[in-house]
């Protein structure tokens, strides 16, 4: 017994049906890790006027308010974030005074990957110190000292109104960390 002609076109019509119907679809590929991309604006500076015995240049996205004894605070409102300024003034204790900003920096030690010193010295306006990159789940990644070694000690800690999750503040982190390098390179003492 033979098949019915209309069975064997309905058998190759599904056939051709399914084949076309597997041959349409893309191959599958797994999806490469996106990460997030944050653009920062270009940094433009100014500098500050103040009555207190130093001045240097800010970023322009960030604002700057005194407290007495000449602290400030340097806000980055859309960053979440403060640098906090602290001014001493050397009463023959430059020793003392720049090891209290040493140990602010070996205090993160227990949370940080790794603490980089970048060393800085100008001295045709008399500014020498160290920035601190203080790489990992710190409370404040950048942290930097300088002094005209004899009558001014200047201090910086930049901290973020947020949890610390290193990964994810790097580039705020990175930004800023280019605008308190500026602060050092920018910095004049007043006498």
């Amino acid at each position: 017994m033979g098949k019915h002609p209309s069975y064997i076109f309905f058998i190759v019509l599904l056939f051709l049906l399914s084949d076309a119907l597997i041959s349409c679809q893309d191959d599958v590929f797994p999806k490469p890790k996106s990460f997030l991309y944050l653009e920062y604006p270009i940094a433009e500076y100014h500098r500050f006027r103040n009555n207190c015995p130093y001045s240097f240049a800010i970023s322009k996205e960030s604002k700057i308010q005194f407290e007495p004894g000449c602290k400030a605070e340097v806000v980055y409102p859309k960053l979440r974030a403060t640098v906090f300024i602290t001014y001493r003034h050397v009463h023959n204790n430059l020793k003392q005074i720049l090891s209290e900003a040493d140990k602010l920096t070996t205090k993160h030690t227990v949370k940080a990957d790794a603490i980089i010193p970048h060393p800085f010295d100008d001295k045709e306006h008399k500014v020498y110190g160290v920035l601190f990159e203080v790489q990992g789940q710190s409370a404040s990644n950048i942290q930097f000292h300088v002094t005209d070694s004899s009558k001014h000690v200047l201090t910086a800690a930049l901290y973020f109104d947020v949890r610390p999750n290193y990964d994810s503040i790097y580039p705020a982190v990175d930004y800023i960390k280019n605008d308190m390098m500026k602060m050092m390179e920018t910095l004049e003492w007043k006498n």
